[in-house]
C-alpha cells in the first residue's frame, strides 16, 4: 500500500478505483488527470498537429499556464496503444484491448527497481518493468495494470509528477 497506508485508506483507495477509475486507458487517464494539478493531458491526433503514429495515445505534461514552449513539453507519464513501427515494437501493443502505461521516475527510484542486467519480457502483462526503449531515460512501464499493480505504482506517478513541477519551475 504506498505511504503505508492503513486497511481503511486501502479499503477507499479500492472503491475509488473500482467506482471511479475502472483500470483501462480511460479510468487511468482520469486518475491522472483529477489527481495531479497542473496538468496539460494531449491526446495525439490529427487536429492537434501530432504526427500520425501518435494518434490515440495520451501524454501528460505539467504545464499549468499552458506556455512552455514545445520544446520543454515533456510527459511525466505517457499511455500508448500501439507499436511505433520498428523503433518501438517490444511490447506487442498491436494485441487487441494491450496498453502501455509509461512513468518517468528518478534515477535512484528506478535502479531500486530493476537490476542492470536483467532480461524482460516486454509483452508481459500486469507487470512493472523498463520501458523497453525508454529505460535508459529512467523511464518504467507496464501493460494493462490491474488493481493491485496500478495502486502500487501510484507512488511512481507521484514522483514522475514531482519531477516534472520541480524542472517546469527551474525554467
Amino acid at each position: 500500500m504506498p505511504f503505508g497506508t492503513s486497511s481503511a485508506a486501502r479499503s477507499i483507495f479500492q472503491v475509488i478505483l473500482k467506482e471511479e477509475f475502472l483500470l483501462d486507458e480511460a479510468g487511468i487517464t482520469r486518475y491522472i488527470a483529477t489527481r495531479f494539478p497542473g496538468i496539460d493531458m494531449v491526446a495525439a491526433s490529427e487536429a492537434n498537429g501530432a504526427p500520425e503514429i501518435a494518434w490515440g495515445d495520451t501524454f501528460f505534461i505539467y504545464d499549468p499556464d499552458r506556455n512552455l514552449p514545445d520544446t520543454r513539453r515533456f510527459p511525466f507519464a505517457t499511455i500508448v496503444t500501439k507499436d511505433y513501427g520498428d523503433f518501438d515494437n517490444a511490447s506487442k501493443l498491436d494485441r487487441p484491448g494491450i496498453f502501455r502505461l509509461n512513468i518517468g521516475v528518478s534515477k535512484e527510484s528506478y535502479a531500486s527497481l530493476f537490476d542492470a542486467q536483467g532480461e524482460c519480457d516486454f509483452t508481459a502483462l500486469d507487470r512493472l518493468m523498463p520501458h523497453p526503449v525508454y529505460g535508459r531515460n529512467h523511464f518504467v512501464c507496464v501493460l494493462n495494470p490491474s488493481d493491485a499493480t496500478f495502486e502500487s505504482i501510484t507512488p511512481l506517478l507521484k514522483e514522475a509528477y514531482e519531477i516534472a513541477v520541480r524542472r517546469a519551475r527551474k525554467r
